[in-house]
């Protein structure tokens, strides 16, 4: 059974879902169902109930909230995707809270070329599992932020929280 909870946010409900202790897809969307939808046919075979308490992975969204912005790189995660896609989610990871990477540089991370910004990309745009998987500090080259998911004022309030440049939640 997949496990959904839904988390209050200064931009809005965010969506956590776990199977066994593992989150599998997360976002700032006040249905769970939208990204139940999002995940691979067996993972929807086993259902989806709301529930109260996540347990560690809402611990770590509050914690994160609260100013700890490391917590929730503690948290288990697993999506799908090819050898390349994991390895630039696991890449993505590795970016800490209040720095940012080019999608270029986020390749190289992941072991690819620089031309492989856009695999990088598309990896972002695939990803099921922010803010956990921190696809919103990846930055054009060009300047600007891009896109993200869930709109570009999200990306915006994640990144201004995690350099410090909010203070009231």
């Amino acid at each position: 059974m997949i496990a959904a909870q839904l988390i209050p946010t200064p931009m809005g409900p965010l969506s956590l879902l776990s199977r066994e202790g593992i989150l599998v897809a997360a976002g700032f969307t006040a249905d769970p169902k939208e990204m139940y939808a999002r995940l691979t046919p067996a993972l929807q075979a086993e259902g989806l109930e709301v529930v109260d308490d996540l347990g560690a992975a809402s611990e770590a969204v509050r914690a994160y909230l609260s100013g700890d912005l490391a917590a929730l790189d503690a948290i288990p995660v697993s999506q799908p995707g090819s050898p390349t896609r994991k390895r630039l989610h696991a890449a993505l990871r590795e970016v800490k809270a209040g720095t940012t990477v080019s999608y270029a540089e986020l390749a190289e991370r992941a072991g690819l070329p620089k031309t492989a910004a856009r695999a990088a990309g598309s990896a972002c745009a695939q990803n099921l599992i922010a803010p956990f998987v921190p696809c919103h500090r990846v930055l054009p080259s060009s300047g600007g932020y891009g896109g993200y998911y869930y709109g570009v004022p999200v990306k915006e309030w994640l990144l201004a929280h995690e350099s410090g440049g909010i203070t009231n939640l």
